[in-house]
């Protein structure tokens, strides 16, 4: 092998990191087993020993060396890695010189600690200890936490707007309920625990969330002109509330700036909205209810004269692509709750059909899935009218 093919595998794992070790020896446990957990709370990654300064110098490795270092690794994976993790190895030559390539996959148990229970990640080239608002998106990403599941403190079963859960609770169950049975079927529904609302109870069915939930909301500013880098604009709104409020206050703002050009209809006729109204509808809901709770953030909903963005905080879940939602995949939600329960408060359908469906209307859209600054962006382009 030469140093072209030793490219070859550094590039093997477009998302995945690589490490550069000269040599391993027993005292760096530590150091190495927070490589390992770090690369199994990310994309994985490779380590490579033998080598120093990324490649610019083949150092090599002799066989008993190899042998040793073979079973520090296996050990550490086995035995200081919480759970224990798998990984791989394989010797290669390099002009002549032995390496040690070291495989870590992406971890499947996530999150990962090390004896000491501390969680590292991938941040760059390096590593860094989890925080904690990070460990809990691990343990959602793994399905054994979830956001819309945890109470919220200073909540009570008073906060409820009764009209608003009657109506789905007769529309889902087709019965009425007691007053006095209230706290039990929101409980039930894992919309209250213990005497407090849990956020997915709030979302759906709350009262004063700009109290409650501050940071939910869909935060609208509409600019004057295509940069988003500018000190002036034309207007600005926080839409909150319940999701059903907070969709029809931004939907219904949408369609109010939408042009709506005469095309070649008569003069009496009503224009044509220049992006069919579905589009919003759909990208809308799946923004509020496919969001990532466990970040404080809002829902950005900017307007340009040439495009309209939604930015929603948290990246795809359960390893998606744009790809695959662009072909109707769909995987466990991160909001389990939520996409029970909100087709019977909003316009969702929950079978993956609503990126399609947008596509299928209007096809000029984009979609962004950053998972490093944690975000998801829909950009609709708008048509240029003369």
């Amino acid at each position: 092998m030469n140093t072209t093919e030793l490219i070859k595998i550094i590039n093997a794992g477009e998302n995945s990191q690589v490490q550069f070790k000269q040599q391993l020896k027993a005292k760096q446990a530590d150091d190495i087993v927070a490589e390992l957990v770090a690369m199994s709370n990310f994309q994985g990654g490779k380590i490579l020993i033998g080598i120093e300064d990324k490649a610019a110098n083949i150092i090599g490795l002799d066989f008993e060396t190899i042998e040793k270092v073979n079973n520090y690794l296996f050990n550490w994976a086995t035995n200081n890695v919480k759970p224990a993790i798998t990984i791989f190895t394989e010797t290669v030559s390099i002009d002549g010189k032995l390496i040690l390539v070291v495989t870590i996959p992406a971890g499947i148990e996530k999150p990962y600690c090390d004896n000491n229970m501390v969680y590292w990640i991938k941040s760059a080239a390096n590593k860094r200890r989890v925080s904690p608002e990070e460990l809990k998106r691990l343990y959602q990403n793994a399905g054994k936490l979830y956001a819309e599941r945890q109470p919220i403190e200073d909540t009570s079963i008073s906060d409820v707007e009764m009209l608003i859960f009657k109506d789905f609770y007769q529309k889902r169950y087709k019965e009425d309920f007691e007053t006095e049975q209230l706290s039990r079927l929101m409980t039930n529904l894992r919309l209250l625990k213990g005497d407090k609302l849990t956020v997915a109870g709030a979302l759906l069915f709350g009262k004063n969330l700009d109290i409650l939930l501050p940071e939910f909301h869909i935060s609208m500013v509409s600019f004057w002109d295509n940069e988003f880098i500018t000190n002036d604009y034309r207007d600005s709104e926080n839409f909150t509330g319940n999701l059903l409020f907070q969709y029809k206050q931004a939907l219904s703002f949408i369609l109010s700036i939408l042009r709506k050009p005469q095309g070649n209809q008569s003069f009496n006729s009503l224009g044509i909205p220049e992006i069919p109204k579905l589009v919003f509808e759909e990208i809308l809901i799946n923004a509020l209810v496919h969001r990532d709770y466990f970040i404080n953030d809002s829902i950005k909903l900017f307007i340009f004269p040439n495009r309209i963005e939604i930015k929603s905080p948290g990246k795809l879940p359960n390893s998606l692509s744009i790809e695959d939602i662009k072909q109707g995949i769909q995987r466990r939600s991160r909001n389990i709750v939520l996409t029970s329960f909100v087709s019977d408060v909003l316009p969702y359908r929950g079978i993956g059909s609503g990126i399609l469906k947008s596509l299928k209307a209007y096809p000029n859209i984009e979609f962004e899935n950053n998972t490093t600054a944690e975000y998801f962006k829909v950009t609709i382009y708008r048509p240029k009218i003369d």
